[in-house]
């Protein structure tokens, strides 16, 4: 799968090229293969983005701005979204990749897997390998048995607590090794995260000034559109004096 940022390499947009290098950087942090695609210098790179985005994903004038971004022909969305999926820990979600082992994000999703299965199978087989590999001496592994005895000639009533007792502890261990490792995370995000954030910090500051250079480049894409449409009436209109004359004479 190929991850596609439609670009604009040409745009008098201020805002636009800071959105654009916001992408790049962040990908290109963390080191997701993706190819850039110049809509500004290419005709059917321009005409294949607008066709692709979804109409309900377009602006009120129709005319998507860069940039878009797609996982091969599946859209997955323009910067705004591609933020809001960064400040959620859930980029590789957002560009339809699985994330790698030890982020943010797959952490995220086994602890989700957890809450929705009871149980992590991972973790289920290293606290077992542990055990096995810890020697428990034979006079504690006695009493072990001597105690299970006991248990089993107690009250049917004192049993039943007690193992709820022990599921009890069972449970809040589980609960302390999914938070301890939880707090893992390997420091190439941790830097990457932080570099993104301090740039969308700076882009929040020029919020107000991005929207008019929005409009600034809507308004250039417009007039483009209009002269080519201009060019094709005025060629149309020199053929027709041409034949007009050729039937004259």
């Amino acid at each position: 799968m190929v991850i596609k940022v439609f670009l604009a390499s040409s745009s008098g947009s201020t805002a636009i090229k800071k959105k654009q290098q916001d992408v790049v950087g962040f990908l290109e942090a963390l080191k997701v293969d993706y190819t850039q695609l110049d809509i500004a210098c290419n005709e059917e790179n321009r005409m294949w983005m607008r066709q692709n985005v979804p109409e309900d994903r377009k602006p009120t004038n129709g005319i998507p701005l860069p940039p878009q971004i797609f996982n091969e022909a599946s859209y997955c969305g323009d910067y705004d979204t591609f933020f809001d999926a960064k400040e959620d820990n859930s980029v590789y979600a957002f560009l339809g990749l699985p994330p790698p082992p030890g982020s943010k994000e797959a952490e995220k999703a086994d602890k989700a897997d957890i809450v929705e299965n009871g149980t992590h199978a991972e973790e289920t087989n290293t606290v077992g390998k542990l055990d096995d590999l810890i020697e428990v001496p034979v006079e504690e592994r006695n009493g072990n048995t001597h105690r299970e005895e006991e248990k089993l000639q107690q009250a049917a009533d004192e049993e039943e607590e007690a193992q709820d007792g022990e599921e009890e502890e069972i449970t809040e261990g589980e609960t302390a090794d999914k938070e301890t490792a939880g707090d893992e995370t390997p420091m190439e995000e941790e830097e990457a995260v932080e570099e993104a954030d301090e740039q969308a910090h700076a882009e929040e500051e020029e919020g107000q000034e991005e929207e008019d250079l929005q409009s600034e480049e809507e308004e250039e894409l417009l007039q483009l559109e209009e002269e080519e449409e201009a060019e094709v009436q005025e060629d149309e209109e020199e053929d027709l004096e041409e034949t007009q004359e050729e039937e004259a004479e």
